[in-house]
């Protein structure tokens, strides 16, 4: 039955982002989780959590102590979200009225532009430069009285370029009047960060998410950082119960276990620079990646190089359609086995499609 019912035309005219979910047996290695798993601290804990966590709303404000405290930041300047994707959310409701724009470089996380466009403000997309180099110049010349909010991944994802410290501190700084959010989900594969300068500035945000080196992809748990005063204004836009009970118990083991931490992200290290020198070693076009994954260019070949790899058991990710990425594959990194079979696999699908080698100019870090 028609009732006449319509959605607000901007969300009419909204794209839907729609990860490739489905039908994903085989090694994941296109999401860029942590395929590893998690702490076995996290597990115990599951095991023994008794049935008061799930019939009682859950409560926040103990585990933002405990992430802030593992940030070297007060509770007030922490916020726990679900995923990286809500904290990107809350700014936009917070900051973004319809007349207000909002700037991101692309090719980057898709969920940017969404959730600034569902405001009904005006979004300005800047290419990234030659290698993916962030044209932090031509942002600031973007950068008008109508600038409300600015979000970077650093690293990037699906490039896994970084931004210098300088450059980003430099938007920061020319820019108080609009919300810069620096989006670090992919800090622990590259170890600088702005988290050190929150409170410093009032406009600057910074996320981290649990999805990557803690393998808690599926708790849906984030950290969004910022000054005391505005972060009072994000909290009035977010659910107080935005985050579940079973997540909560389980953050504090997550964080304990530092150990497993930074022995996947050693891991994930190695395969990286392993799999950078194979693809220098067969002609293939890469970009040094500072994050879980590498992104490299196969061109024509993409397409047989992505079904070949999953007849063999290994997801790897199509990034064709993001702007700059024509012809790209991103492969996630994963532990020492996952990537042992990762290399033993891909000479042979790449003889399989008869792939042919490409002359390329190597990109340095």
């Amino acid at each position: 039955m028609n009732t006449g019912l319509k959605a607000r035309k901007t969300v009419e005219g909204l794209k839907e982002y729609h990860p490739p979910l489905g039908e994903r047996d085989g090694l994941r290695l296109d999401f860029n989780e942590n395929v590893g798993g998690c702490s076995p601290r996290v597990l115990a804990k599951l095991r023994s959590l008794s049935p008061e966590v799930l019939n009682k709303y859950p409560e926040r404000y103990p585990g933002e102590c405990a992430a802030a405290q593992f940030l070297g930041l007060k509770p007030e300047q922490v916020l726990l979200t679900n995923g990286v994707d809500e904290a990107i959310h809350l700014l936009a409701e917070t900051y973004l009225e319809s007349a207000d724009e909002a700037l991101i470089v692309v090719p980057t996380f898709s969920m940017y532009e969404i959730y600034a466009l569902a405001t009904a403000a005006k979004v300005i997309t800047l290419q990234a430069g030659d290698n993916f180099a962030f044209p932090t110049e031509t942002l600031l010349k973007q950068i008008g009285s109508q600038t409300k909010l600015i979000c970077i991944a650093n690293p990037n994802n699906p490039t896994g370029a970084a931004v210098a410290r300088e450059e980003l501190l430099k938007i920061v700084q020319d820019t108080p009047h609009a919300a810069v959010l620096i989006d670090e989900a992919y800090y622990d594969f590259y170890g600088d960060s702005l988290m050190d300068e929150v409170g410093r500035y009032e406009n600057l945000f910074v996320a981290r998410t649990f999805s990557k080196a803690y393998g808690l992809a599926g708790f849906r748990m984030g950290v969004l950082a910022g000054a005391e005063p505005q972060m009072r204004m994000v909290r009035r836009v977010s659910s107080p119960y935005n985050v579940n009970g079973v997540a909560l118990e389980c953050l504090p083991e997550a964080l304990a276990d530092q150990e497993f931490v930074s022995n996947y992200i050693e891991q994930v290290k190695r395969g990286r620079a392993a799999l950078e020198s194979f693809y220098r070693s067969n002609g293939i076009r890469y970009w040094p990646s500072q994050a879980n994954f590498v992104l490299a260019h196969f061109g024509e070949y993409r397409k047989p190089f992505v079904e070949e790899m999953r007849r063999r058991g290994i997801l790897v990710r199509d990034r064709n359609s993001d702007p700059g990425c024509e012809g790209c594959v991103r492969i996630t990194l994963g532990t020492e086995e996952q990537t042992a079979r990762l290399l033993r696999e891909l000479p042979e699908a790449l003889k399989t499609i008869g792939f042919q080698q490409q002359r390329f100019t190597e990109v340095t870090r």
